[in-house]
């Protein structure tokens, strides 16, 4: 589950269930295509910034996740703007 505030993406306290959107194939290049669905729901077009992040479990990773540069950027800044407000 997600939380729209203000058009940014930020992860609820607790999210309930996760949703499995596809399954994809990685390529002797490591290469791998979102399905066009999912970049259209995501709005993902050609030439986007996309960071990833790793969970670790067990001292391997266990969890892989693509999040827009732009969202990313901004959950940093709802999250450590206030915290900087405070300091300064």
């Amino acid at each position: 589950m997600v939380k729209k505030n203000k058009n940014i993406c930020l992860p609820m306290d607790k999210i309930s269930c996760c949703k499995v959107e596809s399954l994809i194939s990685v390529d002797d290049r490591g290469q791998m295509v979102l399905p066009k669905e999912l970049r259209d729901r995501a709005d993902i077009r050609a030439g986007d910034k996309l960071a990833v992040t790793t969970w670790e479990k067990g001292g391997k990773i266990c969890c892989i996740t693509l999040t827009k540069v732009e969202e990313l950027a901004e959950m940093v800044r709802h999250t450590l703007g206030p915290v900087m407000k405070e300091i300064l």
